[in-house]
């Protein structure tokens, strides 16, 4: 009897282990993350003094200046169009550069090693970097251009909040390319070549082996790159900051540096809370749509 009592306690201790070890975890969570969603949404209702000062509950007050203040709209657009371009053009790069690397030829591991090299490097670096590239007056394309004979005057790169905000996307792109390629080139090296081999003997072409084989293996890889490209896109700040801070006349404005400028720069906390918390139903929603989309594809499989 003594034995079947220390069994079952022991099975017990066995069941509940696995949440033992997690428990510091999740506490973790709670503290660095639970704690702080709170705190904004909090601040989002509430009227915040220019010192900080939470002075008390004021409804919807501060989402009702910010949809009534055109530049968060501007802003609003500027930030699905940043995410869609920059995570689009990235995915399609870089999945094209992970299919030219997982082919054999010499000097693959030098090529490897030069693509990695903007992921590897700070953002900000990369952003004051390019900055200076583009700079109308004493920027290098310029210089490069005009020592090639290809242009005769200085270019002004930047003369439109359009154009402006072109240069951050390509900077966003190119520096989002490396991670795309490393994650889709980890997929297509775990195919089996006899795959391939097999498509050979039934006469499939590059086409066919493409959709056939290489698109629905390395999709596990793909999907992880992508969900996380938007999360890392959309909340990205040092390009836009850096570049341009939102100017010229808040054109350039992601929803980030926005809230940034709202918070830091005119002391408006609670519009910039409201502005935080809309980013986040943002993101949440398009987190239900892929977790919707992913549960539908497993029952199908």
């Amino acid at each position: 009897m003594e034995k079947k009592v220390r069994s079952q306690a022991f099975q017990s201790v066995k069941k509940i282990e696995p949440y033992i070890w997690l428990l510091p975890s999740i506490l973790m969570m709670g503290v660095m993350i639970l704690i702080p969603i709170f705190t904004v949404f909090q601040s989002s209702f509430s009227e915040i003094s220019k010192v900080g000062v939470n002075r008390g509950w004021n409804g919807i007050a501060n989402y009702i200046v910010v949809f009534n203040n055109p530049t968060f709209w501007n802003t609003l657009k500027n930030t699905l169009i940043w995410t869609i371009v920059v995570v689009g053009l990235s995915t399609a790069i870089g999945f094209t550069l992970a299919m030219i690397l997982n082919v054999q030829f010499k000097g693959r591991k030098i090529a490897r090693a030069v693509i990695v090299f903007p992921w590897a490097t700070a953002l900000i670096i990369q952003a004051v970097v390019w900055k200076y590239i583009i700079n109308p007056e004493y920027g290098a394309l310029n210089t490069l251009l005009h020592n090639l004979g290809l242009i005769d005057s200085y270019i002004n790169w930047t003369a439109t909040p359009a154009a402006f905000f072109a240069w951050e996307c390509w900077v966003g792109i190119f520096v989002t390319i490396p991670f795309v390629t490393f994650c889709v080139l980890s997929g297509l090296q775990s195919i089996d070549g006899a795959l391939y081999e097999a498509a050979d003997v039934d006469g499939i072409g590059f086409w066919g082996k493409l959709f056939r084989i290489t698109l629905p293996l390395v999709m596990p890889s793909l999907s992880v790159s992508t969900v996380l490209n938007i999360i890392y896109v959309f909340n990205s700040f040092p390009i836009i900051w850096t570049i341009s801070k939102g100017d010229p006349a808040d054109q350039t404005h992601t929803l980030v540096t926005y809230l940034y400028d709202l918070s830091f720069s005119s002391g408006k906390f609670g519009e910039a809370a409201a502005v935080s918390v809309i980013g986040f139903v943002v993101l949440a929603i398009c987190a239900s749509i892929y977790m919707m989309i992913s549960l539908k594809a497993d029952q199908e499989d």
